[in-house]
């Protein structure tokens, strides 16, 4: 167990539940001819203070309770404060913790983290929704 995230681009909110939710394997592939499976950009394992940055995004949107499993969607304007809060050291002045979180990993994550903003960036210029999603 421990903390699994994930950045994927998809149609419309909830999109990724709708598709496991009812998906059959098919010679090793999840298929689902209702909803399209959305693409994933990015995976991270154990990133706490990633996770504590997006969980304040999420509770500025509104959200609440362990972000544990809900989808946030992020928008161009989200995605470009969160390159800069990498860039400026921000991100790692979080101090995340959980039990299932690890130990802080920004300095392994920080080109990943990167290439995941520009990638992000390059969804949303083309129209697309990029969300973020985790479990632990």
């Amino acid at each position: 167990m421990g903390l699994d995230q994930y950045a994927y681009v998809a149609n419309k909110a909830n999109q990724r539940e709708e598709f496991y939710e009812s998906c059959v394997l098919e010679n090793g592939t999840f298929v689902n001819p209702n909803v399209s499976e959305p693409i994933e950009i990015a995976y991270w394992r154990k990133h706490p203070n990633l996770h504590g940055w997006m969980q304040q995004l999420y509770e500025s949107k509104g959200g609440s309770g362990d972000f544990n499993g809900d989808e946030l969607e992020l928008t161009w304007s989200d995605i470009d404060m969160l390159e800069h809060d990498i860039k400026s050291g921000v991100l790692s002045g979080m101090n995340t913790s959980g039990f299932f979180f690890g130990k802080p990993s920004d300095e392994f994550y920080k080109e990943q983290d990167l290439k995941f903003c520009v990638d992000a960036k390059a969804e949303c210029f083309l129209g697309r929704k990029v969300f973020y999603n985790s479990s632990w």
